[in-house]
């Protein structure tokens, strides 16, 4: 089960991959990779979920950009222990 320090150190790290989902969720809303990050840095764990057909863990963390818009994004540790970035959405 994913913490928050867990999702800290991997950000800082730079332990992390984004999905192409994700990436183009960036681009729609005009956010950055530091966006990205800062959600992650600054944000908390809003939710646990389970996802319907694989049954991995999947965490929600919600945070700010760094423009101070919230945002939530949803990530999973990987096979690797990478942490692994499903999307992203300003909410």
């Amino acid at each position: 089960q994913l913490t928050l320090n867990r999702i800290r150190d991997l950000v800082r790290s730079l332990n992390y991959v984004v999905s192409i989902h994700a990436t183009e969720e960036l681009e729609d809303d005009n956010l950055t990779i530091l966006d990205l990050e800062s959600v992650l840095l600054t944000g908390q764990i809003i939710k646990r979920q389970r996802d319907r057909r694989t049954r991995e863990a999947r965490t929600v963390v919600r945070g700010r950009t760094l423009q101070g818009y919230e945002a939530e994004t949803i990530v999973k540790l990987g096979h690797t222990g990478t942490l692994f970035v499903i999307t992203i959405y300003v909410v």
